[in-house]
């Protein structure tokens, strides 16, 4: 084996560093959308930095596009920001049967289709790209800081107690929340280590010590990782429910439904910010 080639999410620079190492060959990302069929960009075999998404396909344009709110403009330093735009006539003509859906994220300018991703990304002198933020999760808390929610959960989810995890951020709240759903054996043998009764999985995740336990090593590992304070959650609900696209929670790519999510654990989230 020599190349592989991963897409349909992020793929951490640690992981990517490890899985280059492990397999003993060369590992690129490439990034789009089903709107855009597919491959937009796709890393050079020869490019060594990692989190780095590469340059245009030959049938593809991209731009930027400031977004005010987030603080990423085109003209920021070292490298220029914004909203990812896509162009070419790899675009798709638009949603079906949803006229008002298409109207808002297909443009024409240029003589051309252009597709707003939603993606933040950040072009470099060698005209790679680096997808460094999404719009819809980026969460302003009450004191004026801003939480990246997918780069929370990445974060979060190379601790091997963590299967999966939502982060949810009220911008009424000094703090975020998050839902996890946790790996078995590792939630047991944590508890164990902490001198917490042999309890049944459904037990531990009912616990509010184990929930107090829990949250102290996402605290330990997103420190580790450099996530910021106000990043950390200030409290998880232990899920036992293994999120699957047959639940409706994540797609078919197993890509979070941030809406579906929060919605089916509404009270939960109430709990923690009331507690």
């Amino acid at each position: 084996m020599r190349l592989v080639l991963s897409g349909g999410a992020p793929l951490s620079p640690e992981t990517h560093e490890q899985m280059n190492a492990c397999l003993c060959a060369t590992i690129i990302q490439g990034y789009g959308l089903t709107e855009s069929t597919s491959c937009a960009t796709v890393q050079d075999f020869y490019d060594k930095v990692y989190g780095r998404v590469g340059a245009t396909t030959t049938v593809c344009d991209i731009k930027l596009v400031n977004w005010e709110e987030g603080n990423y403009r085109v003209t920021n330093k070292p490298f220029p920001q914004g909203e990812l735009i896509l162009g070419g006539d790899n675009m798709s003509a638009g949603y079906y049967k949803m006229p008002e859906k298409t109207a808002e994220d297909f443009t024409e300018s240029d003589g051309r289709r252009w597709f707003r991703t939603g993606d933040i990304g950040e072009i470099h002198p060698d005209g790679v790209v680096k997808i460094i933020d999404r719009k819809k999760d980026l969460v302003k808390l009450q004191a004026g800081e801003y939480v990246s929610l997918g780069k929370v959960e990445a974060q979060l989810k190379t601790c091997p107690l963590i299967d999966n995890i939502c982060v949810y951020g009220d911008s009424t709240k000094e703090f975020c929340v998050a839902l996890v759903v946790p790996n078995q054996q590792q939630l047991k043998d944590l508890a164990l280590k902490k001198g917490i009764g042999a309890l049944s999985f459904e037990e531990l995740c009912q616990s509010p010590e184990v929930e107090r336990v829990v949250i102290g090593e996402l605290n330990d590992h997103g420190k580790k990782s450099k996530l910021e304070k106000f990043e950390l959650p200030a409290a998880v609900k232990l899920v036992t429910e293994v999120w699957s696209p047959d639940m409706g929670l994540v797609t078919a790519a197993f890509k979070l439904k941030r809406k579906d999510i929060q919605e089916r654990y509404k009270h939960e989230i109430n709990r923690m910010y009331a507690s």
